[in-house]
């Protein structure tokens, strides 16, 4: 069988030409080492994936397969964190996957002035996240309050009494992080290129404990990073006195939440396209 039937191109993402190489161990999807593909000025970082498991019927069937994917994806992220370092890369969404070379070019070639205009906002910056999480009170109330069997409710009415007298502790703990959660990002946008409120996170899927209150995303340049971060951990002990908040920094990472220019960003990610067909776009 020929090259172009037994394996397909994935796709990490675009970049500008790199100034340093990757490094000679980098290994991607499958355990291959990706390579630069060059078109006019953009470069698509590529490794080859067999067809059995990255054509559509079979991704298909992988995608559902949570083992299969949490490795696709650390894979992919390695390639992307490797690239990092050396550049601000555009990441494409994850199995993004062409039949070949040629594919991969007409991407390049249909998509070069939405890549080139997010690329030159993206440059020299990498993306931090900061969540914060409102976390359960009346555990800890309870204890430094030394709550007894003598404390229950010996009655409907104390019952009723206890009962709002928590809510009412909640409502206005609730409120008090959102505050603190609205005063922290616009703080931390002063210092951000651009920023991206995403929607918080369901605690019973991210297994995080407590309530997430903020889910945000900030565009920063690389130089200013170090400044950014010391302006998180300075920010996050003013909410501490007044409820149980947890702030959680991460990164830096690629620019993901920043890579959407128009509404083609939207576009499906698991199909194959061949030669100049089908083109894919970043997530």
């Amino acid at each position: 069988m020929s090259l172009a039937t037994e394996e397909l191109r994935y796709v990490y993402a675009v970049c500008r030409p790199l100034d340093a190489p990757l490094a000679a161990d980098l290994t991607g999807v499958g355990g291959e080492p990706p390579r630069r593909l060059a078109h006019e000025g953009l470069v698509a970082v590529v490794g080859p994936v067999p067809e059995r498991d990255f054509a559509e019927e079979p991704l298909r069937r992988h995608l559902e397969d949570l083992d299969w994917l949490s490795d696709t994806a650390r894979a992919h992220e390695r390639v992307i964190a490797a690239l990092t370092s050396v550049t601000c890369p555009l990441p494409l969404r994850l199995a993004t996957v062409f039949r070949d070379d040629s594919g991969v070019r007409a991407m390049l070639q249909e998509g070069a002035d939405r890549f080139r205009r997010v690329l030159e906002r993206i440059d020299g910056c990498v993306e931090w996240g900061v969540k914060v999480h409102l976390e359960s009170e009346e555990p800890s109330r309870e204890r430094s309050a030394g709550v007894t069997a003598q404390d229950k409710p010996r009655s409907g009415r104390d019952y009723l009494r206890q009962r709002r007298s928590r809510q009412t502790a909640q409502e206005e703990g609730r409120q008090r992080a959102e505050a603190f959660a609205q005063s922290l990002h616009e703080k931390l946008s002063r210092r951000a290129d651009d920023s991206r409120l995403h929607a918080p996170q369901n605690s019973a899927l991210s297994k995080a404990p407590g309530q997430n209150i903020l889910n945000a995303a900030y565009l920063v340049p690389r130089a200013h990073s170090e400044e950014f971060v010391e302006l998180v951990d300075r920010t996050k002990d003013e909410g501490r006195d007044s409820s149980n908040l947890r702030v959680e920094l991460t990164g830096p990472w690629a620019a993901y939440s920043f890579t959407a220019d128009d509404a083609d960003a939207n576009a499906n990610t698991n199909t194959i396209a061949e030669g100049a067909d089908g083109t894919e776009c970043p997530r």
